[in-house]
């Protein structure tokens, strides 16, 4: 097994050739004057299981081309297997088409990884509609999470919490990190206008005046959500705020955005930003063993 770190994925990709005790190559990836993409194994990958790391965030288009040109070019020099580790993958909310003429972008994603890669792991993918991999890939794939991660770090960091989902769509991760840290949580309902525009409210009462107020989601995209929630639970009393998140997208300045409205975040290094404080290299290593 060899563990090769495509351009998104240099982070993480030598921390898990350390963990595992296997060689570690980084993917020469550079660009002509027009944008085209050429890349170049610097390691001799024939009868040999090659480990991509790919993270999909920025140049989300650029990384997909250069994973798809990786694997082929892996292939044609004679690897035994292809594996794609993508601690973010991209388009999953993407899985239907919700108005006519629309492209469902998912479905064109994910034949072009059947055809090119032989096993997939994902951390903690943005499922909607399709509530497990297989329904999404042909290949072998493998769902990761963060979770005892965050769990952990939230006893150890936090005292007297409470857990906010700040939609419904966190109810079952909310649920589930409170019931393992042992603490009370509540949703945020919300309505939403626009990409950027939504109104939240409490989904029951409780008590907040006395805790550290804990968002937790699996992604941090804008920010516009855990805003308005923010605002919310400060007209209700709150006053220590800490947003977890396993994806720190964090476009549209979202981190100084919610810094500034008094929050700490905290996310894994899933994707490489400032706020990436937990590190998920270990779970990827183990799940490779």
């Amino acid at each position: 097994m060899i563990i090769i770190s495509c351009s998104h994925g240099l982070h993480l990709a030598k921390k898990i050739a350390a963990k595992l005790k296997k060689p570690y190559s980084p993917l020469e990836v550079t660009h002509f004057p027009d944008t085209e993409i050429k890349l170049k194994f610097n390691i001799n990958v024939k009868n040999k299981i090659i480990v991509l790391i790919q993270s999909f965030y920025r140049d989300i288009n650029d990384c997909i081309i250069e994973t798809l040109f990786a694997a082929e070019t892996a292939k044609d020099l004679g690897a035994k297997k292809v594996i794609l580790v993508a601690p973010y993958f991209p388009y999953l909310r993407q899985d239907k088409r919700f108005n006519p003429g629309e492209c469902v972008s998912l479905r064109t994603i994910a034949k072009n990884i059947d055809e090119d890669i032989d096993e997939i792991y994902i951390i903690d993918p943005h499922l909607h509609r399709e509530k497990t991999l297989s329904h999404i890939f042909k290949i072998k794939s493998h769902k990761l999470t963060a979770n005892s991660l965050i769990e952990n770090y939230i006893k150890k960091t936090v005292k007297n919490p409470v857990i906010i989902g700040p939609d419904w769509e966190s109810y079952k991760w909310a649920q589930r990190v409170a019931e393992k840290v042992g603490c009370d949580f509540a949703i945020m309902e919300k309505e939403r206008y626009s990409a950027r525009k939504v109104s939240v409210k409490l989904n029951k009462k409780i008590d907040i005046r006395s805790k550290n107020l804990i968002f937790i989601d699996d992604m941090i995209s804008t920010g516009h959500t855990l805003l308005e929630a923010i605002k919310a639970m400060k007209k209700l009393g709150g006053k220590k705020v800490t947003c977890f998140a396993v994806h720190g997208i964090l476009v549209e300045n979202a981190l100084e955005k919610l810094q500034k409205a008094g929050a700490t975040v905290i996310t894994s290094n899933t994707i490489p930003n400032k706020a990436a404080k937990i590190d998920v290299s270990e779970i990827i290593s183990n799940s490779l063993l």
